[in-house]
């Protein structure tokens, strides 16, 4: 409900010589401050030294993993769940179509799915979500509080919805991105997870050369 207020009206200020040029530079300043604040966050994003970490979960197989344990592969990381309506099957769908596309060179490639749901995606839940897309996903659930942890190292988003009384009504909402991390584990990239196979397939050809 929006807050309303009831003032008397003010009486208008005589206007001072120059006021409406020195408003001008104040704004054209103001501007090049933001601007230049805009420019700088642009240019460290490609970077984002700050993105990923150290993290242990558990494979759908019930092994506990650590980031550890894919030193050496490049990693494809995306945060969903299985309960996820469409943006989450579509993106691991062309996750799908593009290591097949990259033939041998997807054994360099290690794509993971960290679910956002981890009350309902269990491990053998995942395992069975992610072996419908491919062979090679690996789907890492933990308890909330691991959950909730990786969520912050790769900056993202989540948000509950109730959709009913029960225990199980409610969506999540979450950033949808797929997150590419070099075989140090540093970060090199974010894919838009909208692309399609062949486009996603492209965009990792540029970074596994």
């Amino acid at each position: 409900m929006p807050i309303t207020t009831t003032r008397k009206p003010a009486r208008p200020k005589p206007r001072r010589p120059g006021g409406n040029a020195l408003a001008a530079v104040v704004a054209v300043f103001a501007l090049f401050l933001i601007g230049g604040a805009g420019c700088l966050w642009w240019l460290g994003t490609p970077s984002d030294p700050g993105i990923g970490g150290p993290f242990r979960l558990v494979a759908g197989d019930g092994r506990v993993v650590t980031e550890q344990d894919f030193r050496g592969k490049y990693l494809l990381v995306y945060f969903g769940y299985t309960i996820c309506p469409d943006i989450c099957p579509t993106t691991l769908q062309s996750v799908a179509t593009a290591l097949d596309s990259l033939g041998p060179e997807a054994d360099r490639l290690q794509p993971l799915l960290i679910t956002v749901d981890p009350a309902r995606d269990t491990p053998p839940v995942l395992a069975r979500y992610t072996a419908a897309f491919s062979p090679r996903l690996i789907g890492l659930s933990g308890s909330p509080t691991a959950i909730a942890a990786v969520e912050r190292e790769y900056r993202v988003y989540t948000a509950i919805h109730r959709t009913g009384s029960g225990p199980d009504d409610y969506s999540v909402d979450h950033s949808s991105v797929l997150f590419l991390m070099g075989p140090d584990g540093q970060f090199i990239a974010r894919l838009r997870a909208d692309a399609s196979g062949p486009e996603l397939a492209a965009a990792l050809v540029q970074h596994l050369s």
